[in-house]
């Protein structure tokens, strides 16, 4: 098959491609494994519980990862210290904004955040749609 291709591209361009390419660049090839990127395409809706200001990194590192919707319970650092709670809000909406992701409130205990390839849907209220 080689040939072939070899042989088209000297009648076409009027010399050999062992000329045009080095022979390191035509004789290797990568074999890529599909099966591990099925494997890391599939989306993944996982709740956290923040109870201090240091369960933020796991969240964060799944975020980072890029398939990982991340629901946040943060009722227990909430009740127990405002300002750790806001450093933490804080610093994932920074990661956020740095993936691209969006990032919402539910409730006064629960934040969602998603990657790049998801928004979270936001109702228009009649003052913000003109009605």
């Amino acid at each position: 098959m080689a040939g072939i291709f070899s042989k088209i591209q000297e009648k076409i361009a009027g010399k050999s491609l062992k000329e045009e390419f080095p022979e390191e660049f035509t004789d290797d090839y990568i074999q890529i494994d599909a099966t591990e990127q099925a494997k890391k395409a599939k989306v993944i809706i996982r709740p956290f519980i923040i109870e201090d200001f240091a369960d933020v990194k796991p969240t964060l590192d799944a975020l980072r990862d890029g398939y990982t919707i991340a629901l946040l319970n943060i009722k227990p650092i909430r009740d127990k210290d405002i300002i750790e709670l806001k450093r933490a809000v804080e610093k994932i909406k920074k990661t956020c904004e740095a993936i691209g992701g969006d990032i919402a409130g539910f409730g006064d205990d629960w934040i969602v955040v998603t990657p790049s390839f998801a928004t979270v849907y936001r109702a228009q209220s009649e003052e913000s749609s003109g009605q």
